[in-house]
């Protein structure tokens, strides 16, 4: 009988769970209609792109995309990120960052335009734009790395299982979701942490034109409004979506009544929640998965 109600209790909580994630999944997809781009666009005529970040970013192909499609072509001469993001994947956060520069490279100007919400890896996208607006109350900063390690030994001991491992080396299932961290393997996890880290601060030091002390100093983890932000050399300007679009036009030169093209989400209804919902299990799965994140937890 002890048995049973063991196993009775272990499957009521992998059900609770599963149901909570697929609440969120289902919300997520849903909440992301406006963040996904459309398909490869023709620009006639000199314009501005706008460019939304709006979601983790932990899969960066539709934002690169979207970034190479206005380097390459000759009648997008700005482009304005609307970053609306807590972050996201070290190495996917890295990737936009590296496309936005090589959109600036080829000549375009690039501004970034902070929302509600535009910490650690989004705001490390922002540094490498020309120049960073932000609303007085906007959340920003969170320069930071975070490790995150699912622990369900108490759980799978109180259902009754265990784990049999095999492994090459003793440090392969280091961080494993059966087992706490040994003291040499959380040696081992801050010192990734720490690299990453370094590197966050080193991003935001050449982009903000900042002594890498000063970022150090700003850089454990806390948050800050748009407003203090500015105070500390991180955004440039205090302004709206709609500030930011202009401030595009006069970077590259071109009048107020030039065309705006943003990128939005397919047409579609159905297709379009089929895409979505795949894409935000992906996502919500990413969250719960170890990794490397440039991440702002609430």
């Amino acid at each position: 009988m002890e048995e049973k109600k063991k196993w009775r209790t272990g499957c009521a909580v992998i059900a609770l769970l599963f149901v909570a994630g697929m609440g969120l999944m289902l919300a997520g997809a849903f909440r992301s209609a406006r963040v996904r781009p459309a398909a490869l666009t023709v620009f006639t005529g000199e314009q501005i792109a706008v460019i939304r970040i709006e979601e983790p970013v932990f899969s960066p192909d539709l934002i690169v995309e979207r970034l190479e499609q206005c380097r390459d072509d000759k009648n997008v001469k700005a482009v304005v990120l609307r970053i609306n993001s807590p972050g996201g994947g070290v190495a996917a956060c890295q990737e936009v960052y590296e496309s936005v520069k090589r959109v600036k490279a080829a000549g375009k100007k690039v501004a970034a335009s902070l929302g509600g919400v535009a910490a650690s890896g989004a705001y490390y996208i922002a540094c490498a734009s020309d120049t960073i607006l932000a609303n007085p109350g906007t959340v920003t900063g969170s320069i930071g790395v975070i490790f995150e390690f699912p622990y369900f030994y108490d759980l799978m001991k109180k259902v009754g299982v265990d784990m049999e491992i095999i492994k090459s080396g003793k440090y392969k299932d280091a961080g494993s979701f059966h087992r706490k961290l040994t003291p040499e393997e959380r040696r081992l996890f801050q010192d990734l942490i720490n690299d990453t880290w370094e590197q966050f601060v080193d991003a935001v030091a050449r982009g903000r034109g900042l002594s890498p002390d000063s970022v150090k100093a700003m850089a454990d983890g806390r948050v800050f409004t748009g407003r203090q932000a500015k105070a500390r050399g991180l955004v440039d300007t205090l302004g709206t979506f709609e500030d930011a679009k202009s401030l595009a036009k006069k970077m590259a030169g071109l009048p107020e009544e030039a065309e705006i093209f943003e990128f939005r989400a397919p047409r579609g209804v159905m297709k379009w929640l089929v895409k979505e919902f795949a894409e935000t299990v992906r996502q919500k799965a990413s969250l719960t998965a170890p990794g490397l994140l440039y991440l702002f937890t609430e």
